[in-house]
């Protein structure tokens, strides 16, 4: 079934309940809903007394923020003396009259328990969709370790200490640059959002081989495509995660609840999850694993009302860590994920990206080098297939 709006007729996939493009005078209700997200990945030495300036890039917009601040994965409580939001100007710099002080449960100042997540009271600034954000977190004492996210595919700036604040507009005192993000771990937006999708994967989701500071991972590249839905796509990958042991970061398993299902306004989860386990070490060599990890995935998202896309594991000869019998498991997997019955839809990455002249590989037009992660162009081709699994359209919005 299809309805007209405005000229543009879109399909209401049975995937998305509803899902339409909106007039727009439509009005609707105000909500919370996911625009942003990265999963702790591990832990780095603390950075007492220093101020770190996160960006973050959203997906859909609204009138107010809130921003979740993570000590998930840390050992000692974490006193976090000051968390500033403003919209990006450029670098470091804040656009004037937009830095707003986060509070929590009405103090500036906050103390995180080891194991936890905290989130903000609101905070009232409007942003628009596909907006930078500058999160900064200043923490002034050593609490041990800090919890970060390692492969940001993003410049982001540090004070040291005593050289600068959180509430500095001007970005002049945050001279040092890092490509993780610290302590943050989600904003959501308080809007007319329909929903949000969650990107839940390993360094293919993370965005390892794309262009940093450019937002072309294939996450960002969906949420181009689904702000004319007004919905949000959250970006859970970990680079190096695994789906049935802990690798980098807890297995997908253990963090599913904390980095997808939790997170505000969740409406379907795309699973891209698995190479890891096979070329990994241990490595994982029965297929039947998989099968029963995937649908412990879909059931206890399932019990949440969310849908669920699997994605293909994709190919990677010529990467190092290639062998025959390894390519035998994925093939295998990857016939369950296909007809397994386990999914309420497939995005077939493998079919988009393989070299029909030689499916063990990816297409040299989508290979950084590395023969496994994918370039710009690889993560445009995976957002365009999960996008036709998602919508059940076979083109969609077009990608900018």
């Amino acid at each position: 079934m299809a309805k007209v709006v405005r000229g543009l007729t879109v399909l209401l996939p049975a995937l998305l309940p509803g899902l339409t493009v909106p007039a727009v005078a439509e009005p609707a209700p105000l909500t919370w809903t996911g625009s942003w997200e990265t999963a702790p990945t591990g832990t780095a030495a603390a950075l007492p007394g220093a101020a770190v300036r996160n960006v973050v890039h959203v997906s859909v917009g609204g009138s107010s923020v809130r921003v979740r601040l993570s000590n998930r994965l840390g050992t000692r409580p974490l006193r976090l003396g000051a968390v500033t939001v403003a919209l990006r100007r450029k670098g470091p710099d804040a656009v004037p009259g937009t830095l707003r002080t986060a509070t929590f449960h009405g103090g500036a100042e906050v103390t995180v328990p080891p194991g936890a997540d905290v989130v903000t009271d609101p905070v009232p600034l409007p942003v628009a969709p596909a907006a930078d954000l500058l999160v900064t977190v200043y923490t002034p004492d050593d609490s041990g370790p800090a919890t970060y996210h390692r492969d940001a595919q993003q410049t982001n700036y540090v004070a040291r200490a005593g050289a600068g604040r959180a509430d500095d507009e001007d970005g002049g005192a945050y001279t040092g640059t890092t490509g993780r993000w610290y302590y943050v771990a989600g904003v959501d937006v308080r809007g007319t959002a329909a929903g949000s999708v969650v990107a839940f994967g390993d360094s293919l989701t993370d965005g390892n081989g794309s262009t940093p500071d450019t937002n072309h991972r294939w996450p960002d590249r969906l949420a181009q495509r689904f702000l004319v839905y007004r919905i949000g796509v959250l970006n859970a990958g970990v680079s190096g995660n695994r789906l049935l042991h802990d690798g980098t970061g807890p297995s997908a398993l253990a963090r599913l609840d904390a980095d997808a299902l939790d997170r505000a306004g969740v409406r379907a989860l795309v699973v891209f999850e698995g190479i890891n386990d096979i070329k990994g070490t241990p490595e994982a060599s029965d297929p039947d694993a998989y099968a029963e990890a995937y649908r412990t995935l879909v059931a206890r998202a399932h019990a949440r009302g969310i849908r669920v896309v699997g994605v293909t594991l994709t190919p990677y000869g010529g990467y190092s860590a290639w062998s025959a019998a390894r390519e035998a498991v994925r093939l295998r997997v990857n016939a369950f994920i296909r007809t397994g019955g386990a999914f309420d839809a497939v995005a077939d990455a493998d079919a988009a990206v393989r070299d029909p002249a030689d499916p063990v590989r990816i297409l040299p037009a989508y290979d950084p080098g590395d023969h496994l992660h994918f370039n710009d162009a690889g993560m445009a081709a995976v957002a365009d297939t999960v996008s036709r699994a998602l919508t059940g359209s076979p083109a969609g919005p077009a990608l900018p």
